[in-house]
């Protein structure tokens, strides 16, 4: 019977030691995957992120305003979506798709843009 305690007793020990290797272990994992992304700038300090790059880029080809799409379609410009490589001459996405610019109809089909099919 001696023995047989004896066991119980070291495999509780065990049991409970192997616990905190794995509390241990899964806090560690928690603490490494919320840690924030460290990111290192090799550029000059002046010199504009490439995250700051890709803002500008976005906002350069964001939704037009009312104004803006009211004067492209006077002056006869297309606007090309350059996601779907589609450009509209009027109608329901006509300056309204997420990534687009205005241009004529001319030089979008230079550029391999295709006229949408319905309007």
């Amino acid at each position: 019977m001696v023995g047989l305690q004896l066991s119980v007793v070291g495999s509780q020990f065990l049991v409970k030691a192997m616990s905190r290797v794995w509390v241990i272990l899964v806090i560690a994992s928690l603490l490494v995957t919320s840690a924030p992304a460290v990111t290192v700038q090799t550029g000059s300090p002046d010199s504009p992120s490439a995250s700051e790059k890709s803002k500008a880029a976005k906002s350069s080809s964001s939704t037009p305003s009312a104004a803006e799409i009211a004067a492209a379609k006077a002056s006869g410009k297309v606007w090309v979506n350059l996601d779907s490589g589609v450009y509209h001459r009027s109608g329901r996405w006509y300056g309204k798709t997420k990534n687009g610019k205005f241009m004529a109809a001319d030089e979008a089909k230079k550029s391999g843009f295709k006229p949408a099919k319905r309007e």
